[in-house]
């Protein structure tokens, strides 16, 4: 469950930031190209921070 609460967090900053971008006047190409390498980065920090430790043999 956290981790759906973190995915759903870095989805707001990533529209957040978005929306910040065309605010700028940035080229849509680089909003989506940075939309998704932040997505990645969110999932990746979100399964590592989520992530159940394995028990020791």
């Amino acid at each position: 469950m956290s981790f759906a609460i973190y995915i759903v967090g870095f989805l707001i900053l990533i529209g957040g930031l978005a929306y910040g971008a065309v605010l700028l006047h940035v080229p849509q190409e680089w909003i989506v190209v940075g939309s998704i390498v932040m997505l990645g980065i969110g999932l990746l920090t979100g399964v590592k921070s989520t992530r159940q430790k394995d028990p020791a043999p």
